[in-house]
């Protein structure tokens, strides 16, 4: 979960951002840094890709670029990371030079991600679930539910562990309500997402569009920090009833195995490539910042949860210290319906 000194550093660097447009700091840096996986996943394609990886080299460069401070979060993915052809030593690097660095993995190899934890020591390490055993074989096209519950019970004492679950056209609310329990029995942390286009990973599916969801939503959700409020939102938002400005891309960031560095996750914009140019120059550039100025005055359109969990938490604590007009002011105009604004209030009752 998130502490409260993550809420204010991220509120004081979007302040700084927004002020500060040449020389933005990130406070959360992905890297798919592999196209190499052994799960045949039906919501990612990344495993039909031709074997493709960044080099340690290239982690070296990105990570020591300015735009990125100590506070950053490296966030290592792929793929799968772990088959990295040279994941233990990009893993010593980023343990030796920057600490702050997390870990993803489909748990397929246990054994490879119980090794890397002890060796190399990542601040986090989330592992993918999104049900039970019928629907991980279905949805990920291979039988690994068991490797993933071993891998839990094995490390969860070790390293804070996060579950990722991912709500799509191949599981439902009952997975989602399974995955909160298997985090409670652990005692791990759970972080919900909802299935959306990206064009890395050719995600082809239609989005969800249930008429019943927000009442199908699980109580257990409740107590599970910023989940509740993302899942609700999204059925205000595909019904246009929701209006927030994407803010996340001044300070959230992925870089694709090819090094390309696109605008965000659901835009096929790319800013520029890590082989052509560094990404200083990508990120804080003149083009980058008028084409991030742009695409955050217009831009409503996604709810993937790397992007737009970052919006609703930074407006929410600013909701917290100031009215709406004022936040109006720097942020621009946003809007919660009153069915929104019910279920804003019903979230933090709860917690």
């Amino acid at each position: 979960m998130y502490k409260l000194t993550d809420y204010l550093h991220n509120g004081l660097l979007y302040v700084n951002n927004m002020a500060r447009g040449r020389h933005k700091k990130l406070s959360q840096l992905m890297i798919y840094a592999t196209t190499i996986c052994q799960s045949r996943c039906k919501h990612c394609s990344i495993w039909q890709k031709p074997h493709e990886s960044l080099t340690l080299s290239d982690i070296k460069a990105i990570v020591g670029s300015r735009c990125v401070g100590r506070r950053t979060v490296v966030g290592l993915e792929g793929g799968e990371f772990v088959l990295h052809p040279q994941a233990g030593e990009i893993m010593q690097w980023l343990h030796e030079n920057h600490p702050n660095y997390t870990l993803l993995s489909n748990g397929l190899a246990p054994a490879k991600v119980v090794d890397a934890v002890r060796r190399y020591h990542p601040v986090r390490l989330y592992i993918s679930l999104d049900g039970g055993r019928e629907t991980y074989k279905n949805m990920r096209g291979v039988d690994g539910y068991e490797r993933v519950v071993e891998l839990i019970e094995t490390i969860k004492d070790e390293i804070p562990v996060s579950l990722m679950f991912c709500l799509s056209p191949w599981n439902g609310f009952e997975d989602m309500d399974y995955v909160i329990g298997i985090a409670r029995k652990y005692g791990v942390d759970v972080r919900i997402g909802i299935y959306g286009t990206m064009a890395f990973f050719d995600t082809k599916a239609e989005m969800l569009n249930e008429d019943d969801f927000a009442a199908r939503i699980p109580d257990s959700i409740h107590g599970t920090s910023e989940n509740y409020d993302f899942v609700a939102l999204y059925d205000e938002w595909r019904k246009g009833r929701l209006n927030l400005r994407c803010q996340s891309i001044f300070s959230s960031l992925v870089i694709h195995s090819n090094g390309d560095v696109p605008l965000c996750q659901n835009l096929d914009v790319v800013l520029g490539n890590i082989h052509e140019n560094s990404l200083d120059d990508i990120f804080n550039g003149k083009a980058a910042c008028k084409t991030q100025c742009r695409y955050s005055k217009e831009c409503n359109g996604c709810w993937i949860n790397f992007h737009r969990k970052y919006d609703i938490i930074l407006l929410r604590n600013f909701e917290k210290l100031l009215p709406k007009r004022l936040i109006e002011k720097f942020y621009g105009p946003y809007s919660w319906t009153d069915d929104a604004g019910i279920t804003y209030k019903r979230y933090f009752e709860k917690i």
